[in-house]
C-alpha cells in the first residue's frame, strides 16, 4: 500500500475513532441522564392528577427523569412498597403519620422535602364565630388518634380552650382552661361533617368536608400554620438509604416550583396550601 494511501486509511480511522469517542463522551452521559423514578400516590381527583402532570413535565424537561407512578387506596400501603422496594419515593402522608409509621414497622423512612399542608377547619350551621359559642356548647370533632388530636389543637389557637403543655398526641384529657365548659363529641371522621346539623361546631378535615358538599370557604375557623401544626405537613418520603441519589432529590426539585404553587393555588385555592416556603 502505497504511503499516500496508508496516510488516508490512517486519517479515516483517527475521524472514526473521535466521532465514536464523542458520541460515547457527549450523547451518552445524555442519555443516561434518562432515569426513570417510580412515585407511590393516593388515588385522588383529577385535580391531583393534574398536578402531578405538571410535576413529570418538569422532572422530564428539566432534569431528563420520567415519572411513573404506583396509586394506592390503602393508607398502609405506600411505605410498605417503599420499604420493599416497589416504588422509589412516596407522597401521601403528613410528618406525624410518617414518625408513627417508623415507630411501629421499625422502619427508616425520611422526608425528602415539604409538599403541601390542608388546614383542618372548624365549621358551623348557627354562629358565625367561634366567640359566638354558648356555655355548655358541643363541638364534634374525629375520633382517631392523630386527627382528634389535630381538632383539638386547632381549637386551642382559636382559644376555645388551652391543651397541658408539653402534650404531642392530645385527647380530651389533655385540655385546660375550658373556660365555655364546651363539651367535645367524638366521632369517626366520616360522621362528623353528617353531624353539623346536630351539634354547635365541628372541626372536618377538608376532604370529608368537600365530599359532604360543605365549602370550605364556610368554615369559621382555620388551622394556622404554626408550631402546633408543623406536624400535619406533607412530605415526598424515602427510604433513607437512597436519600442521597440525584434523581430523586431532583423529583422534590421538580415539585418544588413556582409553577406548581400557581397551579396548586389554580386547583384547590386554599383548601391546599404550598408548604416548602411556610415558616413555622
Amino acid at each position: 500500500m502505497k504511503k499516500k494511501q496508508k496516510r488516508t486509511l490512517w486519517g479515516i480511522i483517527i475521524a472514526l475513532v473521535v466521532i465514536v469517542g464523542g458520541y460515547f463522551s457527549f450523547v451518552r452521559p445524555h442519555q443516561q441522564a434518562n432515569k426513570t423514578v417510580t412515585v407511590g400516590i393516593m388515588s385522588g381527583t383529577q385535580k391531583d392528577d393534574q398536578l402531578w402532570d405538571n410535576v413529570a413535565k418538569t422532572a422530564k424537561d428539566k432534569y431528563g427523569i420520567t415519572l411513573k407512578f404506583k396509586k394506592f387506596t390503602d393508607y398502609n400501603q405506600p411505605n410498605k412498597a417503599l420499604s420493599n422496594g416497589d416504588v422509589d419515593l412516596n407522597a401521601f402522608q403528613h410528618k406525624l403519620f410518617l414518625k408513627e409509621w417508623n415507630e411501629a414497622h421499625h422502619t427508616d423512612i425520611v422526608s425528602l422535602g415539604d409538599t403541601m399542608i390542608t388546614p383542618i377547619r372548624v365549621y358551623s350551621n348557627q354562629y358565625k364565630s367561634l366567640n359566638d359559642l354558648p356555655d355548655g356548647a358541643t363541638i364534634a370533632v374525629p375520633n382517631d388518634a392523630t386527627n382528634e388530636s389535630r381538632a383539638l389543637f386547632a381549637l386551642k389557637n382559636a382559644g376555645i380552650f388551652n391543651i397541658k403543655k408539653g402534650t404531642k398526641l392530645a385527647t380530651i384529657k389533655d385540655i385546660t382552661d375550658n373556660k365555655k365548659n364546651v363539651k367535645i363529641k367524638e366521632l369517626s371522621a366520616e360522621q362528623v361533617a353528617r353531624s353539623l346539623k346536630d351539634v354547635d361546631a365541628a372541626v372536618i378535615n377538608t376532604n370529608y368536608a368537600s365530599a359532604a358538599g360543605i365549602d370550605y370557604k364556610s368554615a369559621i375557623f382555620v388551622e394556622p400554620t404554626n408550631q402546633d401544626s408543623k406536624q400535619w405537613v406533607n412530605v415526598i418520603a424515602v427510604d433513607k438509604k437512597n436519600a442521597d441519589k440525584q434523581a430523586l432529590k431532583d423529583v422534590v426539585k421538580a415539585y418544588q416550583t413556582e409553577s406548581n404553587k400557581q397551579l396548586m393555588k389554580k386547583l384547590y385555592g386554599e383548601a391546599q396550601v404550598p408548604a416548602w416556603d411556610l415558616k413555622f
